[in-house]
């Protein structure tokens, strides 16, 4: 059986003289569609493809089509505006929320400014002002999280990479407000847990969340990339898998293709998912919320023999 990421190649090159191939193109669609919409034909690292679909809704595609009045704020007040996180104050169905996560932008130029959605030091800085800004308000928190991984050049590491995500994780562990997480695409290690600390944390169906990408982890293993697939397979980095694992609380079903053949279907299934969840947890008093998010993390990983 092919993988979708080669029959999108015979597409891409059958698509260039369409009226040769017009059978074969609607056959290959249709194939493509079947292996999408049947997780349970496809393997780990079909999904890590998926994930990074160049068509997959992007934070600003949510910020705009899913929330209302969205009005980005810039800058750590420290050092710089890293694009690769984004965040504001805006609307979800008539309610004042703080929306953050990362961007990996549309166009090449977008792509390269944002370092496809690997931060620096200073977009979790900029991330936690906003939490804090949003505290102060007393409105809850949506991120949305689409990584590989945190920026991993001297730069980042110049300015204290590890200590921005060490204070992002104990800073967020003690926010008063709710706090609701979802991957949305790739969720990878430190880079994705900088902003992924809340009360819920959920996963679109074909997101994957782990603590290392597959290329990371085969040129650790095995030193070679092309073991990725091998690895995908080891880390479970899936939805379903999280959630037995209690890593996540619920996996949200992508419309049929997955998010990126329908982002208007994607937009309206995670609106609906976080507006149910976040009705019960604004009526959890502040001291309660916090101990309830530390005890969450803080049973993670724990298991008998």
């Amino acid at each position: 059986m092919s993988t979708i990421k080669e029959l999108e190649k015979k597409l891409l090159v059958m698509s260039k003289t369409p009226e040769l191939f017009d059978a074969e193109i609607r056959a290959i669609k249709s194939e493509i569609v079947s292996l999408q919409s049947g997780p349970k034909t496809r393997t780990a690292w079909e999904t890590v493809q998926l994930a990074r679909h160049k068509d997959r809704p992007t934070f600003k595609d949510y910020a705009f089509g899913m929330f209302t009045d969205f009005i980005e704020l810039h800058g750590d007040r420290r050092f710089s505006d890293d694009l690769a996180i984004c965040g504001g104050f805006a609307r979800l169905d008539g309610e004042p929320v703080m929306v953050i996560g990362h961007d990996k932008g549309k166009t090449i130029e977008e792509k390269g400014d944002r370092r496809f959605g690997c931060a620096l030091p200073d977009g979790y800085r900029k991330a936690m002002r906003l939490m804090r800004l949003a505290e102060q308000f007393n409105v809850p928190i949506i991120t949305l999280i689409d990584t590989q991984g945190a920026y991993p050049g001297l730069e980042g590491e110049e300015r204290g990479q590890a200590e921005a995500i060490a204070r992002n994780l104990v800073e967020m562990a003690q926010i008063t407000v709710p706090i609701i997480c979802t991957v949305v695409g790739e969720g990878g290690s430190g880079g994705a847990l900088g902003i992924g600390v809340g009360d819920k944390v959920m996963m679109l169906s074909n997101s994957v969340y782990s603590v290392i990408s597959p290329e990371g982890c085969a040129g650790i293993l095995w030193r070679d990339n092309k073991f990725a697939p091998d690895a995908a397979e080891a880390l479970k980095p899936l939805a379903e898998s999280l959630l037995k694992l209690k890593v996540v609380d619920r996996v949200i079903p992508e419309p049929a293709g997955g998010a990126h053949a329908d982002h208007a279907g994607t937009f309206a299934a995670l609106k609906s998912a976080i507006l149910e969840e976040l009705r019960p947890l604004k009526k959890i008093v502040p001291v309660k919320l916090t101990k309830k998010r530390f005890d969450k993390f803080s049973a993670m990983g724990i298991y008998n023999e």
